[in-house]
């Protein structure tokens, strides 16, 4: 028995603080976070091609999310600063050759800019939905909803916002030679980069889980919900006949600054089209600004063009710059052999700051000698983007078209039943922008069901099957054709009914999903 002093001094000893437990739920310090950060984003540039490291999109994007765990206000900001130029410094690096360092940071810096506030608002809603859903099935079930939900409202802003937006770069996009880009059929572009970012919250919610045993029964969740996926069949395509197409490569030098002869980019493409003369064809397919003199208005290039339609005894689908009055249009061209241009498209989305500058007298003053190398703007074409070709309809998209998705959803609605993508590269060199896009255009082909004829002056052109199988390509910086029979389909893909709604709906559930968080998190406290 202790005698009294002793129990005195028993009870006046201090208490020793416990070991201290390190929890994975508790966020990385700021330093290391942005660093996690940067590695995730240029994991993520490298996932897409020209390296297409596919799987690389599922060590990335759990990185940049684990950075935000924790994260309040400026601190997140940074860790999306740092993640998103990271990424996007990275993955449109190809603009450098277009005009120099200074778009290229002024658009990765302002694609930085709106990642950082996607990233700040995720870890606000990380924070609360923690608290909200307690218990780790409900951090497990639908903390990583959210997030993902909130991901794909970020890309959905940004593809759209400012001027028409620019949705290159979205998760889905680095998924063109995956086993999961047979989904954008089921639940389009927007869905995918949904499904992708899911996984990527659940891996994080997996890692973030301190005992080890539980860690690993937890894990069965991601693996799960990836197994799902890839159980999922390709969306069945059933093909209404075919058409017999010469995809024409110039190997033109059209780039914006490339010195010419006016007339030479046209000859480029009458020379590599002359060797298929005497063979039968439905269509010939030129590339975007493949006429570089409009044959609307001069008789030397209308006189061509009627020549190789004639030869080829079929209509050729060209393209060229044309005028209306003080509109300048970025135009494509349906030309018949004896009845010139029976059908135009004018680009419904000239590129912001490279087609044309916005809002030109607040903008120029910022950059004068910068946007004085675009002394002219296109004009936003109004016509609808299908041809009808001898009762074939063929969607059309321009260039930077193929990666709008309101523009595909247009041209299906139209009643297309192939797509036809011209577009001119020149300006990027041997860079990887030509792959990025072509890997876009594979995804269109999947998400609607149609085949593809990606026509560009210089590469990367590729025919395309709806189920993303090439059936032709051509090498780059060679003047050559592809004489294919292409498939045509009117099959109408869930990803097409649906429609914008599953865009709108994996975005508003995040939304809905961070408000409900805070107001439960806030009860539970005032409780």
């Amino acid at each position: 028995m202790l005698t009294q002093i002793e129990h005195d001094r028993t009870i006046a000893l201090p208490q020793l603080p416990s070991p201290k437990v390190t929890d994975q739920r508790n966020g990385l310090p700021l330093w290391i976070a942005t660093g996690v950060a940067g590695v995730g984003g240029v994991l993520n540039a490298l996932a897409f091609p020209g390296l297409g490291w596919w799987p690389l999109i599922f060590v990335g994007t759990p990185l940049i999310f684990l950075a935000l765990v924790g994260r309040r206000g400026w601190g997140a900001l940074a860790v999306g600063v740092l993640g998103g130029f990271a990424f996007w410094g990275t993955h449109i690096l190809w603009i450098t050759i277009y005009l120099g360092p200074v778009p290229w940071l002024a658009l990765a810096g302002l694609q930085s800019i709106f990642f950082a506030l996607g990233c700040a608002i995720m870890a606000f809603a990380w924070r609360f939905a923690d608290r909200a859903f307690a218990g780790p099935w409900g951090r497990l079930g639908l903390t990583p909803v959210v997030i993902a939900g909130l991901w794909t409202l970020r890309e959905y802003v940004t593809s759209n916002w400012p001027y028409g937006g620019f949705s290159w770069g979205r998760l889905a996009f680095s998924q063109s030679e995956s086993p999961f880009g047979e989904l954008v059929a089921w639940v389009g572009i927007s869905g995918l980069s949904f499904l992708l970012a899911w996984i990527s919250a659940l891996i994080v919610q997996v890692a973030r889980e301190p005992v080890a045993r539980k860690r690993v029964i937890r894990s069965m969740a991601p693996v799960g919900l990836i197994a799902l996926m890839l159980s999922i069949p390709a969306f069945p395509v059933v093909t209404s006949g075919t058409i017999r197409v010469a995809a024409v490569q110039g190997n033109a030098d059209a780039a914006l600054f490339a010195e010419y002869t006016p007339g030479q980019i046209l000859q480029d493409h009458v020379a590599a089209t002359e060797p298929l003369y005497g063979r039968t064809v439905d269509l010939v397919v030129w590339p975007e600004n493949a006429s570089d003199l409009n044959p609307l208005e001069r008789s030397e290039s209308a006189a061509l063009l009627n020549r190789v339609s004639k030869e080829m005894n079929a209509p050729i689908v060209t393209g060229t710059i044309t005028t209306d009055g003080s509109r300048t249009f970025n135009s494509l061209l349906l030309w018949k052999g004896g009845d010139n241009a029976v059908d135009q498209y004018d680009k419904i989305h000239p590129v912001p700051f490279a087609e044309y500058i916005p809002d030109r007298e607040f903008w120029s003053p910022l950059a004068p000698d910068l946007f004085a190398l675009i002394p002219r703007d296109f004009t936003i074409g109004t016509r609808d983007n299908v041809f009808d070709i001898n009762g074939v309809t063929a969607g059309l998209a321009i260039c930077f078209d193929i990666v709008d998705d309101n523009l595909i959803r247009q041209m299906i609605a139209g009643g297309a039943d192939i797509i036809l993508a011209p577009t001119n590269n020149a300006d990027f060199g041997r860079t990887d922008q030509s792959v990025q896009q072509l890997a876009i255009a594979r995804l269109r082909a999947i998400e609607t069901g149609r085949s593809l004829v990606n026509t560009s002056t210089v590469g990367t052109s590729a025919i395309i099957a709806p189920d993303g199988g090439t059936i032709d390509r051509l090498p780059t910086f060679e003047p050559g054709a592809m004489v294919q029979d292409v498939p045509l389909s009117q099959t109408v893909t869930l990803a097409m009914v649906a429609g914008r709604g599953i865009e709108l709906a994996v975005s508003g559930l995040g939304l809905v999903g961070m408000i409900l968080a805070v107001l439960l998190a806030r009860r539970r406290r005032d409780v």
